[in-house]
């Protein structure tokens, strides 16, 4: 079941608060919590709430702070975009949401308003948050003063731009001509394929009326009178410069009346007629040109028993007219009859009952990078581990680790000589305060001579001696690996300066593997656009035979359920099912059988080739039959020399994340970095050793 459901509109003035409200009842009927978030807000003043969020919370008397309901303004979004942060907005967004999904049974993530230039960056913005979120879209179109045919062509467009990235679960079209409301949805239902719900809204013109508040707020009006009754609706406005016996006759219910302020016959007269039962009742008064009634006028008016909102402004009638008609009307908190309209409309015109079904019912198929990246956060900020990092003099490693302490993800060991450290730390501006941070250098341990011994009584039988022990602790990789041997840390993540032989070394000769387990391997998890994939081996092993592969299989399943991916394992060959003959395929084919007999509970096809692999298409075509193809999450290549290109290939022509190596089967988590690493591989890589030493 989706926890939530992303509204976003693809142009301006789409009803879309209809929609949001509506939804918030219907929600509010089917589940007791429910949280409400805005990604994105309009720039407030200072002490001013977002009107969108203000109405929804106060109206539906929600349980939630007002600074967690919302993560950006217009502004800090554009200026972080300019900046080239980007990915700092989507983790942030990431992060808010995933505290209110934690906290609501639902969220109602309302997007942007597109009230501004640049639709298309706005269009981009949506798409990426809903994106991340991993929740289903509804998307709000609006029909007013559009034909058929327009309407059909914006709302097949805005879907199938949607449905490339997300999960598009309604389309709901908003302020139609009511007269075309049983011909657009049957066009629509005919245009769209996919089982997407098609809902078609009428114009409601209550909803499009201006309120008096509204008219003052454009005006920067000042009330006279009839302030508690700011909240009429104007459904027309006229203009009174002709003399009162000829204007009567052009008064409409629920109309504005505008005339310059010393037109005191077209404002007693207006009045009257409003009280009179042969006349329709007005909305209000515009006084224009910044005049006021004579102080008798004014008191007649005060002596009146009802009295509509009369307002004055400085500007000329002409001017007063035009910047009215332009008022393009919104919903408020304290409009509780616009709110009370726009959730019967919604509840009249859309299957709520099939709506809410299809929600509960939901399962994205979306899992993006972000997502990763932020699960991963999470799971080692609840359990902090120890983690030690034996290049201390490195750039990127100390770039890292100010990431690292910064985010208060882990505890860190850096090896080095403390003051060489500083010195890089002050050539390279790096924020790091090496007060939060443990720095050893192995000569100057306290714990170098028994780590020298313990090595001594762990490696004797091999003709090590006491001095060839000591020899060894005065390397980095040694030093630290006996930390994590001895308990006084939890992980290594080492390579970035040293070869892979340098960082394993160690770790084979006093961490050993597993029980059960006979070979060290790696995995990489491949960030890609929408899905996160784990390759193995593509690090350590140059040519695994069948059992070593088929040990590699059930180890990179292990590894993808530990990290939240569900796993389907494809056993990558030249050739799919049993076409295929020769000594490499028959090695995987025999690997496929092992892993099978091994670990009957994980899916597992093979051999297979990598585009039936991935590819749902090409998948059912060449095995119809299998719950692999087409989907794998884990793919297990041949051989090392397959392995490494084809992540390096993949990397570089989808620009995919690629977060590892990390190696498995060892009794404690020692992980080797590349040489040609960056801070942010470095960064991720110590999470992901950071989460599994907390499954030891």
């Amino acid at each position: 079941m989706s926890k939530g459901i992303y509204v976003a509109t693809i142009e301006p003035n789409s009803g879309k608060s209809v929609v949001v409200l509506g939804l918030m009842r219907m929600l509010l009927g089917k589940t007791a919590k429910v949280g409400y978030f805005r990604p994105i807000i309009e720039d407030t003043q200072v002490g001013e709430m977002d009107n969108h969020i203000n109405t929804v919370i106060s109206y539906f008397e929600l349980d939630i702070n007002y600074k967690k309901t919302f993560a950006y303004t217009r502004s800090e979004v554009l200026d972080l975009y300019n900046k080239g942060k980007s990915g700092d907005v989507i983790d942030e967004i990431i992060k808010k949401y995933k505290n209110l999904e934690e906290r609501f049974d639902f969220v109602l993530v309302e997007g942007t308003d597109f009230s501004h230039e640049n639709s298309s960056i706005e269009l981009d913005i949506n798409l990426l948050i809903s994106k991340n979120l991993g929740i289903p879209t509804i998307i709000v179109s609006q029909g007013d003063k559009k034909s058929i045919s327009e309407i059909v062509e914006s709302v097949q467009l805005a879907h199938d731009t949607f449905k490339e990235e997300v999960d598009v679960l309604s389309i709901m079209t908003n302020k139609v001509n009511p007269e075309d409301v049983v011909s657009l949805k049957s066009l629509l239902k005919s245009r769209i394929n996919g089982g997407t719900n098609i809902t078609v809204i009428p114009k409601i013109q209550s909803l499009a009326s201006p309120t008096i508040k509204e008219i003052v707020k454009k005006l920067k009006g000042t009330v006279l009178f009839g302030e508690d009754m700011v909240n009429n609706q104007s459904d027309n406005f006229s203009v009174g410069a002709m003399q009162l016996r000829n204007y009567l006759t052009h008064l409409k219910e629920n109309a504005l009346v505008i005339t310059p302020g010393d037109r005191a016959d077209v404002i007693l007269g207006a009045l009257q007629a409003h009280i009179s039962k042969n006349y329709p009742k007005i909305s209000g008064i515009v006084l224009t040109g910044g005049l006021i009634p004579e102080d008798s006028i004014l008191k007649l008016i005060e002596g009146l028993s009802s009295v509509v909102p009369i307002i004055s402004v400085k500007s000329g009638t002409f001017y007063v007219t035009n910047e009215i008609g332009k008022i393009r009307s919104r919903i408020y908190a304290e409009n509780t009859e616009k709110i009370e309209t726009s959730i019967a409309t919604f509840e009249k015109h859309v299957d709520t009952d099939k709506l809410s079904n299809d929600l509960i019912t939901f399962q994205s198929g979306i899992f993006t990078p972000r997502m990763f990246q932020y699960n991963l956060l999470q799971r080692a900020l609840k359990d902090k581990k120890h983690i030690v990092l034996p290049e201390g003099y490195d750039e990127r490693v100390l770039r890292a680790a100010a990431r690292l302490i910064d985010a208060h993800v882990v505890d860190l060991t850096l090896i080095g000589e403390k003051e060489k450290i500083q010195d890089r730390i002050t050539k390279h501006d790096i924020p790091l305060n090496l007060d939060d941070v443990q720095v050893v250098w192995p000569q100057n341990s306290e714990h170098f001579e028994d780590y020298a011994q313990t090595f001594y009584e762990l490696r004797k039988h091999k003709n090590v001696n006491l001095q060839m022990a000591k020899d060894a602790m005065n390397d980095v990789s040694y030093f630290a690996t006996m930390m994590i041997h001895k308990g006084h840390a939890d992980g290594m993540v080492s390579g970035a300066v040293h070869t892979t032989q340098h960082t394993l070394r160690p770790a084979l000769q006093f961490i050993k593997t597993k029980p059960g387990v006979n070979i060290v391997s790696s995995v990489f998890f491949m960030c890609l656009e929408d899905r996160v994939s784990i390759f193995g081996d593509c690090a350590i092993n140059p040519n695994p035979n069948a059992e070593q592969l088929a040990e590699i299989a059930i180890s990179s399943a292990h590894t993808a359920q530990n990290f939240g991916v569900e796993p389907k394992v494809a056993m990558l060959s030249y050739s799919s099912g049993a076409s295929g003959k020769g000594e490499e395929v028959d090695k995987v084919r025999s690997a496929t059988e092992l892993a099978k007999a091994a670990a009957p509970q994980l899916k597992i096809e093979g051999p297979i080739q990598y585009d039936a692999a991935v590819d749902m298409r090409i998948g059912k075509s060449k095995l119809p039959d299998s719950e692999v193809a087409g989907q794998a999450s884990v793919l297990i290549f041949p051989d090392l020399n397959t392995g490494n290109n084809t992540y390096k290939a993949v990397q570089r022509e989808t620009g995919a994340l690629a977060i590892g190596p990390m190696l498995q089967g060892l009794n404690k988590p020692v992980n080797d970095l590349s040489r040609g690493c960056t801070a942010d591989d470095i960064y991720s890589t110590v999470i992901i050793t950071a989460i599994q030493a907390q499954e030891l």
